[in-house]
């Protein structure tokens, strides 16, 4: 029997040679880059690609080993592309994004939208960040909220993007796409609900409470150990407000104190939510396409095509330019039957020629590619 070592010393010389091969290989796949270059053909030819994982699969002596030769000439062929979109961008092909580099913010003066009634956190996002110079806008919905900043009746809208602890909010993920706006910012709010009703409400007085859905979600060990009916409307200032509108004292909400307080409310329990932690992640959207000179994130959407391995391929493109990604989130596509777009956050600059690369690779490759932001 061959021993141990001997056949690692024969795999060692077998990958020396590989390596070898693989890098005049490559050498070639420049000469390649340089003829799509003057000819202006694309970086991808799939059906090429194709063609010939289905003849070098032909070459195999099992099915085995078909396999392998396939998946190991994909990654072959994937790295040959990245080093195609590389090389078109230091030959200046689509290495700008279209990003104006901005100092900062201009937020004297500022018209800032947010969704719900003073009170709601949205508006506690909104002062907190641009300050008393500012001039607020409150409207009911997030879609109101973008169409007022596409059309120019606001410069920025401040929207919440995620909760620690109830997640993502989906409808402000799919405005972003829908909207041609950007984010430049993003600003986080420690949340303190509270169990809030009308003056001289005792807590035994409460059968039932109303309150945003999400805050019912993250207050609702609080709300089972009391057995209280819960009744959703539209956000938490709104129950407020309509709290404060009623004479029966066994009706409730859960607010914020700063609610509670606009709305002469008084505060019968404050931390309702189970997680102390309890934060929610704000952006700030604008239609100007900027971004901040110290900002360090990038967020995109894509579709892909329906196949196996596409998203790995998609991400792949991160992770050969050396980038961190920070989040990934999927959602359905409208109208488009168990498809999927996703949501993709990685560390970067708009003008960081690793992120160019990335995104020229990504943008070839999948479908419907945006750039979000870059805050």
């Amino acid at each position: 029997m061959r021993s141990l070592q001997d056949s690692r010393n024969e795999i060692d010389k077998i990958d020396e040679e590989m390596i070898k091969l693989f890098e005049r290989r490559m050498e070639v796949c420049r000469d390649v880059a340089d003829y799509k270059l003057k000819t202006g053909k694309p970086v991808l030819d799939r059906k090429r690609e194709l063609e010939k994982l289905e003849a070098l699969k032909g070459k195999a002596s099992d099915d085995f080993y078909a396999h392998g030769v396939e998946e190991l000439f994909e990654q072959i062929m994937s790295m040959s592309r990245k080093m195609q979109y590389k090389l078109l961008t230091e030959e200046g092909v689509n290495n700008d994004i279209g990003f104006d580099i901005v100092d900062s913010l201009d937020c004297e003066g500022a018209r800032v939208v947010y969704q719900g009634l003073p009170g709601a956190y949205g508006q506690q996002a909104a002062t907190e960040y641009f300050g008393e110079k500012a001039e607020y806008i409150n409207v009911t919905t997030f879609r109101e909220a973008m169409r007022y900043v596409r059309d120019g009746k606001a410069d920025y809208a401040v929207l919440p993007m995620e909760n620690s602890s109830a997640g993502i909010v989906t409808d402000v993920y799919d405005l972003l796409v829908e909207f041609s706006n950007y984010i430049v910012d993003t600003f986080d709010i420690k949340i303190e609900h509270c169990l809030c009703g009308l003056p001289g409400t005792k807590i035994e007085d409460i059968t039932e409470v109303y309150s945003h859905p999400q805050a019912f979600m993250q207050s609702n060990k609080f709300i089972e150990e009391h057995g209280w009916n819960k009744v959703s409307l539209a956000n938490t200032a709104i129950s407020a407000r309509y709290i404060s509108e009623q004479t029966d004292k066994r009706r409730a909400c859960i607010a914020s104190e700063n609610a509670a307080k606009i709305y002469g409310l008084d505060v019968l329990y404050k931390g309702t939510n189970f997680n102390s932690t309890n934060t929610t992640k704000f952006i700030i959207v604008s239609r100007e396409k900027i971004t901040r000179r110290n900002a360090g994130l990038i967020c995109i959407s894509f579709e892909m095509p329906h196949a196996s391995g596409t998203l790995y391929q998609m991400l792949s493109h991160i992770i050969y330019n050396d980038l961190n990604m920070t989040r990934i989130e999927s959602r359905p596509v409208p109208e488009k039957k168990w498809e999927y777009r996703f949501y993709v956050e990685f560390e970067g600059k708009s003008n960081q020629a690793g992120v160019i690369n990335a995104l020229s690779g990504i943008n070839a490759e999948s479908l419907n590619m945006k750039i979000l932001g870059n805050y």
